[in-house]
């Protein structure tokens, strides 16, 4: 009987009011000039009308309302960060509960708490174990923030909707098409029970990105013809093992070199750019033909190197490229080409040029921080959800994320495989990435191998 974690898979793959203090135009831009002529033909044509598109509420402090107590599930970084951009997104906001795999990350975030912010979370409410997240949740807070490694955020955040919490999730929010569909079915749930529900796309929290996307809807690069995608950076840390570690404790502390708990690279940190894409364009990918490699990575047994082409529904392309290698040139930035001009968020700024390559926009950071005391995204995104739960307005970031995390899915079986992916055969997948023998003793790690393209295996 074959391992469902080895690389078998041909079987199944047969899916704002301060814009203009914001930005600057450049004035001697003929396109601009043409489409302020009165030319009908140059008029510029909005992609969508305003009020038909989503604005997050980026105040500089969430609105005062009743207090919120926070749980958080997973103390590591992120979490750690996570817990601590909550509390300074505004007042009347605490955290009452810690869950972690490992007893010394709780204790750890425990004594940034009470040391930074005079919190002091109790040994008692400090859980630990894989079953902590259910422990937090029922422990009466409010809402949760899941920041634990990525494949265990699907039946956490299940959980946390069942039991009626709001919910904060950190991205990825699934690594294979079990997850896809559990994230997707639970964000129904929520939104049934008027829940909140965030993500950490923080860039859908950053202000040249939402002024961006307003201007993009407002046709100034005119109908999205294509574009790419970039995270090209040097290798992300890791975890040797040492010898009192369990298979599984040390897979968990180094998470994010495992494909069945980070999802690789191109789903765990890469979402972030193709993201942009499907939230800028509005389009899911039909189709995906991609390679990628292992070259220089040093545990787990995934890639640390990918490009992708994806063929969107509507017929556009989207090439994604993502590298994790020292010593390689680097680039996180996003392109998108447009019938009228490009944008483009390349070497720190954030422009939209017309077809002659001349600026008709740029995003204006120095105002920014003249007009805005909160830059921060990662505070941002806490801003906006407390002010969604404070005022009684659902919101649902999960199945939106849903899409781009699935991108990004098929892009890693088409590279793995070496066969094209469709957005229906994928989201219909039995793929799971649950390790047969997941358990805290020993486990079997000759199944844990690294995917060859053009073979069975």
């Amino acid at each position: 009987m074959k391992n469902k974690n080895n690389i078998s898979r041909r079987t199944f793959l047969k899916n704002s009011a301060l814009a203009g203090a914001l930005g600057t135009v450049g004035a001697s831009s003929p396109a601009l000039l043409s489409a302020c002529s009165g030319n009908s033909k140059s008029k510029v044509k909005p992609l969508k009308e305003p009020g038909t598109y989503y604005i997050p509420d980026l105040m500089d402090i969430a609105q005062d309302g009743r207090e919120l107590k926070a749980g958080i599930i997973g103390c590591g970084g992120r979490g750690s960060g996570a817990a601590f951009d909550f509390l300074n997104a505004g007042n009347g906001l605490t955290i009452t509960a810690l869950g972690d795999t490992f007893k010394e990350r709780a204790d750890a975030l425990a004594d940034q708490l009470k040391n930074d912010k005079g919190i002091d979370v109790p040994e008692e409410r400090r859980f630990v174990g894989l079953e902590a997240y259910k422990q937090v949740i029922d422990s009466g807070i409010d809402v949760v923030i899941i920041a634990t490694p990525p494949f265990f955020r699907p039946m956490q955040f299940k959980y946390a909707v069942e039991k009626g919490k709001h919910s904060f999730l950190e991205k990825p929010i699934c690594v294979d098409p079990i997850g896809y569909r559990s994230i997707m079915a639970t964000a129904k749930q929520a939104a049934a029970k008027n829940l909140c529900i965030v993500t950490g796309t923080q860039r859908h929290h950053q202000r040249n990105y939402v002024e961006s996307y307003k201007k993009i809807m407002e046709g100034l690069i005119g109908e999205i013809t294509g574009g790419s995608v970039y995270w090209n950076q040097s290798m992300l840390w890791y975890r040797t093992r040492e010898k009192k570690w369990t298979e599984a404790e040390w897979m968990i502390k180094d998470w994010v070199n495992w494909k069945w708990l980070s999802g690789d690279h191109i789903v765990e940190q890469h979402v972030h750019n193709i993201d942009v894409f499907t939230w800028f364009s509005g389009l899911k990918p039909a189709s995906a033909v991609g390679f990628g490699s292992r070259q220089r990575r040093i545990t787990g047994d995934q890639y640390d190197n990918f490009s992708v082409d994806f063929l969107m529904e509507n017929g556009i392309h989207l090439h994604s490229m993502c590298r994790q290698i020292n010593g390689c040139a680097s680039n996180v930035s996003e392109f998108i080409q447009g019938t009228r001009g490009s944008w483009s968020t390349a070497n720190g700024e954030t422009v939209i040029k017309d077809l002659a390559g001349q600026i008709v926009w740029k995003y204006d950071s120095e105002a920014e921080k003249i007009n805005f005391k909160q830059t921060n995204p990662y505070v941002l995104e806490h801003v906006n959800w407390i002010n969604h739960i404070r005022s009684n307005r659902p919101i649902d970031q999960a199945s939106e994320l849903a899409i781009s995390n699935m991108a990004g899915i098929m892009g890693r079986e088409s590279a793995y495989t070496g066969a094209e992916t469709t957005w229906e055969q994928m989201t219909a997948s039995a793929l799971d990435y649950t390790p047969a023998d997941l358990n805290w003793g020993k486990m079997n790690m000759s199944t844990f191998t690294v995917p060859i393209p053009g073979t069975k295996e």
